[in-house]
């Protein structure tokens, strides 16, 4: 991938965008000293090299009765079935991250579930189901001390 250069004046309206992406395109327009044309057009060019790829709604999963985030280290029998294994865990709503690593595992989940019987199901039942899965391991984590996107220096 390659890095898109920005300026200070981008970097803040990233700053702003990161930590409220509702926040009114005017208000942030007056925190820089810019027009609000000015921020639509510099937000639609950073769009446009592919440094904001979109925005969403963030849920907290426990208002929903997901009271269980945990994270799941995956062994394959053979490497090459990585692409077989993401297309079955993409099915499996409870999974909300999926990474390719280095190390021990082929694949570091998260996971989120009702509670710890759900859990187990969606291990057992699911996940150690798909072919080439050969191992896995369960860390359940206990608190999040930091939720935040990706730092953007201001």
């Amino acid at each position: 991938m390659s890095k898109h250069p920005i300026d200070a004046t981008d970097q803040k309206i990233l700053s702003f965008l990161v930590k409220n992406a509702r926040m009114p395109f005017l208000e942030i327009a007056r925190e820089c000293g810019v027009s609000g044309a000015a921020i639509h057009q510099r937000v639609k060019k950073m769009e446009a090299m592919g440094v904001i790829t979109g925005s969403r709604l963030l849920v907290k999963p426990q208002t929903l009765g997901l009271n269980v985030c945990a994270f799941v280290g995956i062994q394959l029998a053979q490497a090459n079935q990585y692409p077989t294994v993401i297309e079955a865990l993409k099915s499996i709503s409870e999974v909300v991250e999926c990474h390719f690593v280095t190390g021990k595992y082929a694949l570091w989940l998260k996971l989120y579930c009702r509670d710890h019987d759900h859990l187990m199901e969606v291990l057992i039942d699911i996940i150690r189901n798909i072919p080439s899965v050969i191992q896995t391991e369960t860390l359940i984590s206990l608190d999040q001390a930091i939720e935040r996107q990706v730092w953007v220096k201001q």
